[in-house]
């Protein structure tokens, strides 16, 4: 496809509207790759939460706090994605074999259980590639599906299809595999007030996506960055007294909140006497204290300090959560439970994209 083209797609599904400007040679037909495009609208931002007939088996993600990137950032993930297998010659192996006008029917099938997130991508990634793709999805995010389960149908040109296999397999797993483990935590404290928030402790180039993954699971989403919230940490105050420590964090706090938009002002202590401080001196300007390595009594002595002294504080609990742990934690009566493991460690859920026998031979060669 050469010239330009306005492309419209929608996702009914999922309420995603795609907007493309294409400019140029797009090759995927003709020569295994694609060049040229210029993305001039975005992804709509996802609603938090979808009526469906399966509602109960979807994790409700309302007001979790993370969506999809759009604009700019969207594009370039995405296409870092592509550049990444394709190179610049494309799929040499596939021009080689297969007609250009070859078409062809894909399942994308679950190996393994596991909690659906990502499901936008995979549309935007197939009209990147090719945009005669049409994929047809069978869930939603945050739904669960089982192994053996079909998720997804992409029917099109075969070059394009294999040209979009192994990226689509590897960010959708991932995806799927951040939303699975942060589902297993927090269906453990779901009969606790407390909600399970994820870290910065993300793979570089994937924190926008996995974080959204983390509200597909039906986590929380903490700050984006260091650039939305201040959060002190120990490094921050080593050696000061707690009292030093609660004046400087006044004074910091009501100067960054009065220079930036702050999501919310947080600061980290490890002992009591810290807390006890922050809630005397400080309470006014911090919205959060994150308790790191309490043992359990000492967290249950926490939450009745911040019940006593400053009710609105948030309390959140960190540091070596697991699955054993999580529900004793979160029944002291905190808010929060901070869980780097979901998205550090959270395994790959396997997928495989099966080929339908039928595949028309199209044009020759």
């Amino acid at each position: 496809m050469s010239g330009r083209k306005w492309i419209d797609i929608q996702e009914r599904n999922h309420q995603v509207v795609l907007k493309k400007f294409v400019a140029g040679n797009f090759a995927a037909d003709d020569a295994g790759k694609y060049a040229g495009h210029v993305w001039q609208r975005t992804i709509a931002t996802m609603p938090a939460a979808h009526k469906s007939k399966v509602a109960s088996q979807r994790i409700n993600s309302k007001s979790a706090g993370a969506t999809l990137p759009n604009g700019a950032a969207l594009r370039a993930i995405l296409a870092g994605f592509l550049d990444e297998d394709l190179g610049a010659a494309g799929d040499v192996t596939s021009n080689a074999m297969i007609a250009a006008g070859r078409v062809a029917t894909a399942l994308v099938v679950a190996r393994t259980d596991g909690v659906l997130a990502g499901a936008p991508l995979v549309k935007a990634l197939a009209n990147i590639v090719n945009p005669s793709l049409r994929v047809r999805g069978f869930l939603r995010d945050g739904d669960r599906f089982h192994k053996g389960q079909q998720l997804f149908r992409i029917h099109g040109s075969l070059r394009g299809i294999l040209l979009l296999e192994r990226t689509l397999l590897n960010i959708l797993g991932r995806l799927c595999g951040v939303a699975t483990l942060t589902n297993a935590f927090s269906s453990r404290v779901k009969a606790t007030k407390a909600k399970v928030r994820d870290t910065r402790k993300t793979t570089p180039g994937l924190r926008a996506l996995e974080k959204y993954a983390v509200c597909c699971g039906g986590g929380v989403s903490h700050r984006a960055g260091l650039f939305d919230a201040f959060l002190a940490k120990d490094n921050h105050v080593a050696g000061l007294n707690p009292h030093d420590m609660a004046m400087q964090i006044q004074s910091a706090a009501h100067t960054a909140r009065r220079k930036h938009k702050l999501k919310f002002v947080m600061v980290e202590v490890d002992n009591l006497r810290q807390l006890t401080a922050l809630l005397r001196f400080s309470s006014d300007e911090v919205d959060a204290i994150l308790l790191d390595n309490m043992s359990l009594p000492h967290l249950r002595k926490a939450v009745a300090l911040r019940d006593q002294m400053a009710p609105r504080v948030q309390l959140e609990a960190s540091g070596g959560v697991t699955l054993r742990t999580v529900a004793a934690i979160a029944k002291t009566g905190i808010d929060f439970v901070s869980v780097g493991a979901i998205t550090h460690s959270a395994p790959q859920i396997d997928l495989a994209l099966d080929m339908q026998s039928k595949i028309s031979k199209g044009t020759r060669r």
